[in-house]
């Protein structure tokens, strides 16, 4: 009897194997939906010509602005930046999204395998005594068991899920780099910004010593009878309207030093010692690179980010479309189950079972497809994204070019009219010295010449920050090519399964 129990079991067990390794050799063979291709982009050959020409500093060369901001050749800003790559909470935020992506990709890598899972449990159980089966006597239950479960991916659910989670996580990355740059571009225009309100108020100060010095000339003047009181309160007044400005540039100053704190993860007040102290606006450089528009599609995070999105996003169609198929498991059990603990392990108290199952949801009311009919409508959503980010990546790029070049034909003019607006207060006030002009033209000269030299700080530090915005839009502060590069994140396998 015994061997033919063990003839019987050897055969089923001979059975199970040969439909575990068949059932292995087609798991996910049979992949429903459609296979991600990534989409064709047409893109301009060059950005606008006229723009280009219009400033020759702008050339359609190849770009290398990894790290563009040393152009500049400032060490503060160089060592604002540093310290903003390792303490920025928005950088950090980012990574640790990276991490948790990464960590997703195990998660659903998993349902591949089988799940085992083992247990025990113990009773001291008592039937009643008033039961359809008298009762009465109180028995003790041991029992332990190991058991597993099995999925096959016949139809490649499982596959269709890890490859979405890992263009996901893909794009996780990508939009990690997106934060990074921007952080470097926020660095980057709120120093710009401090060292021109700094410009400002000197600049300021300057002109407020110059008008200081005319109201003392006029009440000289007045003094010997040689100005009318009318002169020295027309004096006063212009100095008491350029004096206003400076608790305004005083802000802008404290406020941007602020900014730089927080972005650095510093508290507000940090870097005052450091950025308080004057130093002057960076200089532009004589060339500036621009590269091609075809080189945004694999330069730029936000363009790579929504192409993966895009590619998680098809994936999806072809795991809703798997449940119109049924789903294959396999199952398995084997333990012990005794009434005395002394037999509890004994092989008379063994247990097991094994076998298979099979789920096909063969009518649910069109909920299955109309799921499907869902996925393709984000999907088309998402390469609409796609196209449109890359449209949007176009016209930042040519609205910063316009920017920077008329900003340089600004600063070109700007330069020129504070020349003038000073040979004009030097020639007013000497003319009113020697009683051949009124004062009526020396003041409108002070004030043509503040507003001017006010005007000319400030465009030096609209334009270089249009550069910056420049380098921005190109995708600077990265390069798409270099995988060893100092901000990459992305997590090791060993870090993950630590966790």
């Amino acid at each position: 009897m015994s061997n033919r129990f063990f003839n019987i079991f050897l055969k089923i067990f001979t059975s199970i194997i040969l439909l575990f390794f068949l059932l292995i050799g087609f798991n996910g063979c049979f992949t429903v939906g459609p296979n991600y291709k990534k989409p064709e982009t047409t893109l301009p050959d060059s950005w606008q010509k006229d723009v280009l020409q219009s400033d020759p500093a702008l050339v359609p060369e190849p770009v290398k602005i990894k790290q563009w901001w040393k152009i500049f050749n400032d060490p503060i800003l160089n060592q604002l930046i540093s310290e903003a790559r390792k303490g920025n909470y928005d950088i950090r935020i980012a990574m640790a999204r990276v991490e948790e992506a990464w960590a997703q990709i195990g998660v659903v890598s998993g349902q591949r395998m089988p799940q085992v899972n083992a247990g025990g449990t113990y009773s001291r159980n008592r039937l009643s005594e008033n039961n359809i089966t008298p009762g009465g006597d109180i028995y003790n239950q041991y029992s332990s068991q190991i058991g597993a479960t099995w999925e096959i991916d016949l139809f490649g659910r499982i596959k269709r899920t890890i490859k979405s989670t890992k263009a996901s996580f893909e794009a996780t990355q990508e939009l990690k780099t997106d934060v990074l740059i921007s952080v470097y571009a926020q660095v980057a225009r709120a120093y710009i910004t401090l060292r021109t309100a700094q410009a400002r108020l000197a600049t300021s100060l300057h002109n407020i010593k110059s008008q200081r010095e005319i109201v003392d000339l006029t009440q000289t003047r007045f003094k010997y009878g040689l100005a009318s009181d009318l002169d020295v309160a027309q004096s006063e007044q212009v100095l008491a309207i350029s004096a206003a400005t400076l608790p305004l540039l005083r802000t802008q100053i404290n406020t941007s030093i602020h900014t730089l704190s927080v972005l650095l993860g510093k508290s507000p007040g940090k870097l005052k010692e450091v950025l308080l102290p004057r130093q002057p606006i960076p200089h532009l450089p004589e060339k500036i690179s621009v590269g091609l528009p075809l080189e945004l599609v694999r330069r730029r995070p936000d363009i790579r980010a929504a192409e993966r999105l895009l590619a998680a996003q098809t994936e999806r169609i072809g795991i809703a479309t798997s449940y119109l198929y049924p789903r294959f498991s396999m199952t398995g059990l084997f333990g012990f189950l005794s009434a005395d603990a002394t037999d509890a392990f004994k092989w008379s108290s063994r247990t097991f079972s094994v076998g298979g199952a099979l789920n096909w949801n063969i009518f649910s009311g069109g909920s299955v497809r109309s799921q499907i009919m869902v996925e393709d409508a984000k999907t088309k959503q998402a390469l609409l994204n796609y196209e449109k980010t890359i449209l949007k990546a176009l016209k930042e790029v040519e609205d910063t070019l316009i920017a920077y070049a008329d900003g340089e034909k600004r600063l070109i003019a700007l330069e020129h009219s504070v020349q003038v607006a000073r040979r004009t207060l030097d020639l007013s006030l000497t003319l009113y010295k020697e009683g051949l002009k009124d004062f009526q033209s020396t003041l409108d000269a002070e004030r043509v010449l503040f507003d001017a030299e006010n005007s000319l700080a400030e465009a030096e530090g609209i334009t270089t920050i249009n550069l910056v915005n420049l380098y921005r839009a190109l995708g600077g502060g990265w390069n798409p090519d270099d995988t060893g590069h100092p901000d990459s994140t992305q997590p090791s396998q060993q870090k993950v399964q630590k966790k």
